[in-house]
């Protein structure tokens, strides 16, 4: 079966406080995405990728593209207002049966492993989203007041989310629906139960200055073990 992976990579970078939007900032003299790119290609020889930007940043992207290993694994597209609209996008660029990666294009620090893992459990399963627990204590607001919940029922969602491209293009045949926040919301809107599994807690998102020293001190570890 074909194996394709949809890096999103929408964002502005308004938390970052910086007018260059956050995938394009470099990271150890790299792009972040130029890292996220690079872990798709090096998990599978056979994976073909489809990278989502803004429209504006079309030629941003290309450039990145050039310089990676086996650019003509990527094909690019414009995405749209929402991620949900994002995505279906980029699905109109896969191709026959297969199965499908969505990945935030800002979650660089993702490792081979974590994709090749999540891949063998969306075919036992299904699908498959990696997760991880949290560490913090936990109150909900509701009718004004706040409570505890236990943590440990409570799941920090990842990506890449990986489906089976049948379910998930009918999936984004539905209209959009305000709780789409990830693929998992869109695809367990239909009735398919969606499979957790263990995350990795580096796998972090780019979001605010502070996830990018993060990723800086995270990055130089791993190049020097």
């Amino acid at each position: 079966m074909k194996k394709y992976a949809l890096i999103v990579a929408g964002g502005t970078g308004l938390r970052m406080n910086t007018t260059v939007p956050k995938q394009f900032l470099l990271l150890r003299g790299r792009p972040v995405l130029w890292h996220t790119l690079t872990a798709f290609l090096t998990a599978f020889d056979d994976l073909q990728l489809v990278l989502v930007l803004p429209a504006t940043h079309l030629e941003t992207g290309q450039s990145i593209i050039a310089n990676l290993p086996e650019p003509q694994r990527i094909r690019i597209t414009a995405g749209g207002e929402t991620r949900f609209q994002s995505v279906k996008n980029g699905l109109k660029l896969v191709e026959n049966e297969s199965v499908v990666f969505v990945h935030d294009g800002v979650r660089c620090l993702v490792t081979p492993a974590l994709i090749k893992r999540c891949y063998e459990a969306a075919l036992a399963k299904g699908n498959a989203v990696p997760a991880t627990l949290s560490v913090d204590s936990l109150r909900i607001e509701t009718g004004g007041q706040n409570m505890i919940i236990d943590r440990n029922q409570v799941h920090i969602i990842q990506t890449p989310q990986v489906f089976l491209s049948t379910e998930l293009v009918k999936a984004f045949e539905q209209e959009y629906d305000i709780c789409f926040t990830d693929e998992a919301s869109v695809v367990g809107k239909t009735g398919i139960k969606i499979n957790l599994m263990e995350g990795e807690e580096n796998n972090i998102k780019i979001t605010r200055p502070m996830d990018l020293l993060m990723a800086e001190k995270i990055l130089a570890e791993r190049e020097g073990a």
